[in-house]
C-alpha cells in the first residue's frame, strides 16, 4: 500500500553525510507517486511459512522484507455524543534488504510514509494528512524492544514492556491526535497462524498479526477544536514482499467490532477480470479471544450502494451486506460519512463504518473500518 517517487529513493540513498535536513514531504492531492523498477523485490525475503512471533520484538521492523505497515484505526465518541473515526498508519519501504547502517547523515535504505485522518460524523467531514521521510538521522524509524514507530513528531510508542499498550501522537495543523490504547484481547494471528496468502503463488503473502479490540481514550481534533474522546481501536501489523499476484487490481478490507464482544476481519482481493482471489478470507474472533479462520467461501459480500468521488471521479462501494452463514452472522455495513477518500500519493477510501444485524438470531450492532483500494487506479506495481 505504499507509493514513492524514484527520485526520492535515489536521493535518500545517495545524500552525503552532512546534507541539510529536509522537511517531511506533504503530498499534493491527486498526484500519484510510484517507486520504480529499480527496487528489485527478488532481493528481499518473501513470506512463505508462518513464524513463531515474539513480542514485543515482532511489533518492530522486519528489514528483510520490502514493505511493512503499522495500522491503527478506531471509532470514538465525545462526552456530548459526537462521534469520530481516526486512522494513523505508518509505512516502511525498503530500498534494499537489511537494517539501515545508522550514523550521521541522510544516507539510508529505508523510506517511511504515514497517513493521519479524522472523520467527524456530526460535521460530515474527513480531514487527512500525509508525510514521508528518510529513515535516517532521526527523521523516521522503528524499533521492536521497546516498540516504537515514528515519522518526525507522528509517533506510536509502547507504554508497557509487552507492547500491548501504546500511545499515539500526531499533529498536522488543525488535525491532531493524542490517544492511549490498550489491548483487551490476546494477539491475533490472521491467516494460517499469521501467514496471510494474497494469491496462489508461494511468497505472495504477508505476515499479519494484530489486536482486534483495544480501549482508546485521549483527545483529538479535525478543525483545531480539541475534544476528549473514548472508544475502541484496532491494530494491524503486516510485512511482506510482492504480496499481490498477477492480475490483481486492489482489495476491499473490513474490520468490525460487535457489541457481543466478537470481531470480524475480512478481505477480498479483486482481480482485473472482476473475479476475487480464491485465497481471500478473514478471521472471526470470539468474545473470549478464540479465533476461526474464514475462507472466502465462508462469507458472502453484496454491494448495496455506491458513491462517486467528486474530486477524483472514482466510484466506490458504499453499503454492504456481509454474511457468515455458518455463524448465523448477517450484517448491514454502512459508512458514517460517504466521503472518506484519502487523496494522497495514491488514492484510496478508508473510513469509519457502523454495522447492524443479527448473530444466531439475536440482534447485534457494532462499528469498524473499511479500506477500499484500486478504484482510482490499479494497485498492481504499488504493493
Amino acid at each position: 500500500m505504499t507509493a514513492f517517487a524514484v527520485a526520492l529513493a535515489v536521493a535518500a540513498v545517495q545524500s552525503p553525510p552532512g546534507s541539510p535536513r529536509p522537511p517531511a514531504r506533504r503530498a499534493v492531492p491527486g498526484i500519484s507517486l510510484e517507486m520504480g523498477p529499480s527496487l528489485d523485490p527478488s532481493t528481499f525475503a518473501r513470506a512463505t511459512v508462518a513464524q513463531d512471533y515474539r513480542l514485543p520484538v515482532d511489533h518492530g521492523p522486519h528489514y528483510a522484507y520490502q514493505t511493512e505497515w503499522w495500522y491503527y484505526t478506531g471509532n470514538l465518541s465525545a462526552s456530548d455524543g459526537d462521534r469520530f473515526g481516526f486512522q494513523l498508519t505508518f509505512f516502511r519501504r525498503g530500498l534494499s534488504p537489511g537494517a539501515p547502517a545508522g550514523g550521521p547523515g541522510l544516507s539510508t535504505n529505508q523510506i517511511y510514509f504515514a497517513h493521519l485522518a479524522v472523520t467527524s460524523v456530526a460535521e460530515g467531514t474527513h480531514a487527512f494528512a500525509e508525510r514521508w521521510a528518510r529513515g535516517a538521522d532521526g527523521l523516521a524509524g522503528a524499533r521492536g524492544d521497546p516498540f516504537a514507530v515514528w515519522l518526525e513528531d507522528w509517533r506510536a510508542e509502547s507504554t508497557r514492556p509487552d507492547g500491548h499498550a501504546v500511545r499515539l501522537v500526531a499533529r498536522d495543523g488543525p488535525l491532531r491526535l493524542d490517544l492511549d490504547l490498550e489491548s483487551r484481547k490476546p494477539l491475533v494471528r490472521h491467516g494460517e497462524r499469521g501467514l496471510s496468502p494474497k494469491s496462489d503463488e508461494p511468497g505472495n503473502a504477508s505476515h499479519y498479526i494484530g489486536y482486534t479490540r483495544l480501549s482508546a481514550q485521549g483527545r483529538l481534533a479535525s478543525d483545531g477544536r480539541e475534544v476528549a474522546v473514548v472508544g475502541e481501536a484496532w491494530f494491524d501489523h503486516e510485512w511482506s514482499t510482492s504480496a499481490l499476484g498477477a492480475g490483481a487490481a486492489g482489495w476491499d478490507w473490513f474490520s468490525v467490532q460487535l457489541d457481543d464482544g466478537g470481531e470480524l476481519m475480512y478481505f477480498q482481493i479483486r482481480r482485473e477480470d472482476g473475479s476475487v482471489e480464491a485465497v481471500s478470507g478473514g478471521t472471526l474472533v470470539d468474545p473470549d479471544g478464540h479465533t476461526r479462520r474464514l475462507a472466502v467461501s465462508d462469507l458472502s459480500l453484496a454491494v448495496l450502494a455506491r458513491w462517486t468521488s467528486p474530486e477524483t471521479g472514482a466510484t466506490y462501494p458504499a453499503r454492504w451486506r456481509l454474511r457468515v452463514p455458518g455463524e448465523g452472522l448477517d450484517l448491514l455495513v454502512e459508512p458514517w460519512v460517504d466521503d472518506q477518500e484519502l487523496r494522497t500519493s495514491f488514492v484510496y477510501w478508508e473510513g469509519a463504518v457502523r454495522a447492524s444485524g443479527t448473530r444466531g438470531g439475536r440482534a447485534v450492532s457494532g462499528h469498524g473500518y473499511v479500506e477500499l483500494t484500486g478504484y482510482a487506479g490499479s494497485m498492481r506495481g504499488v504493493f
